[in-house]
């Protein structure tokens, strides 16, 4: 099956070891392998599924839409770390 989405600008994994953070950059990489995920199913859902079925995958992939929209705008910087965090300090990178 084709991949109705290219892989260009695809977000990449960062190679950290810390494996209990969920950063913004991992969660951009999640979300978009299940929007990738859900595209396919609606377009399979559309060949052969029921339209109670399609609208279900349907919401569900706006949902994960709006969720990376989310993730892209509010990015941790040094201006909202406090704000972000609960107390003072610098981010240690802008992402």
């Amino acid at each position: 099956m084709l991949d109705p989405e290219p892989m260009v600008g695809m977000p990449q994994r960062e190679v950290e070891d810390d494996h209990d953070l969920l950063t913004y950059g991992e969660a951009a990489v999640r979300l978009h392998e299940e929007i990738r995920s859900h595209r396919a199913i609606v377009a399979e859902l559309e060949r052969h599924g029921a339209a109670d079925d399609i609208a279900k995958v349907r919401r569900r992939l706006e949902a994960l839409e709006d969720a990376a929209e989310r993730n892209r705008r509010q990015p941790i910087n040094d201006a909202n770390f406090e704000r972000f965090f609960g107390f003072t300090g610098t981010a240690q990178r802008n992402t």
